[in-house]
């Protein structure tokens, strides 16, 4: 099984009402059950870890995520309402108001034991619950014990809005960095964490340190890789008539682990020895997915349909 930890939520994403005037339409999303619902809709064994409410917003997104396909054995229920997210599009980059203070995403308590790694592929952290200190320490907790038994990947996904402390903020996303197999982030995140855009000189750093893959996605521009035996490996994104951005690095997140499984490359000393032909087929399927999610409205991760025969034979070419 792949999982996914961290947020889901209802979007609120920006609309017209038939009288002409700004409206809402309510989504289920959240980064981390995105890419849950990414794997699952591609056929992979997906499940989700995290905090669910029981209300009315709470029953949708468990019953969208069930519909996917996703495993919610691990998941938390809580009478805790669920996070709300409204969102506005500003020069093409979406932009989030979050309702989260008392929500059971964000009071979502890891319980040691609850989780077997051994049977688990490869577990994905990141976004929005990682802002507090209390979500950060929860999934700092369940990595550690994850460590050793599967792979883990990370993404920020950051949320500049969120965060009051960033000294504090950068200090416990470079812990997940430390501790992660994988790790992605978009160049946004790049430059907020780091204020530059030296991403070699960076994944250089990470790989030294003993980190498999460091992946920078850049929207249009594609993405970027670097591997401590494949070496550097660049992507171009698929040329697509863009609806809006919501989603598209959780889609790119989702076909990535569902591309490494799928080409036997996921499991810790496998991913360590991929090939470059490996890994640009890799990517190069993550950023199809990508970009079939950003052609269309709201965070509608694509299906096996969606994606095609040839785009998963490219992907399945040479697999051994």
């Amino acid at each position: 099984m792949l999982v996914s930890c961290g947020d889901a939520l209802i979007d609120f994403l920006p609309a017209a009402s038939v009288e002409g005037r700004d409206a809402f339409v309510p989504a289920v999303g959240g980064s981390c059950l995105n890419v849950a619902v990414g794997m699952a809709r591609l056929r992979a064994p997906a499940g989700f870890i995290g905090g669910l409410s029981t209300d009315m917003f709470g029953q949708m997104i468990a019953e969208y995520a069930l519909a996917s396909g996703v495993d919610l054995r691990y998941a938390t229920r809580s009478e805790r309402p669920s996070t709300l997210a409204f969102v506005r599009t500003i020069a093409g980059e979406p932009h989030y108001a979050f309702r989260d203070e008392e929500s059971a995403a964000r009071h979502w308590v890891y319980r040691r034991g609850s989780v077997p790694f051994a049977k688990i592929d490869a577990i994905h952290v990141g976004s929005t619950t990682l802002v507090n200190d209390d979500g950060a320490v929860e999934t700092l907790a369940l990595i550690e014990d994850a460590r050793g038994s599967t792979t883990i990947s990370f993404d920020p996904n950051c949320r500049p809005n969120l965060v009051r402390d960033k000294a504090r903020y950068v200090r416990h996303m470079e812990q997940f960095v430390a501790n992660a197999d994988i790790v992605r982030m978009s160049d946004v995140d790049f430059q907020f964490l780091y204020g530059s855009d030296r991403f070699g000189e960076k994944a250089k750093t990470l790989l030294d340190a003993g980190k498999s893959l460091v992946i920078v996605t850049r929207g249009t521009k594609g993405a970027l890789a670097w591997h401590g035996a494949a070496g550097a490996v660049a992507v171009a994104s698929p040329a697509v008539d863009i609806v809006d951005t919501i989603g598209a690095g959780d889609s790119f997140q989702a076909g990535l682990l569902f591309g490494l499984r799928t080409i036997g490359r996921i499991e810790r000393s496998a991913l360590a020895g991929m090939s470059a032909d490996e890994l640009h087929r890799a990517l190069s399927f993550a950023t199809t997915c990508a970009a079939i999610t950003v052609s269309r409205a709201g965070a509608d991760m694509p299906r096996v349909d969606d994606i095609g025969e040839e785009p998963m034979q490219a992907l399945t070419q040479g697999r051994r």
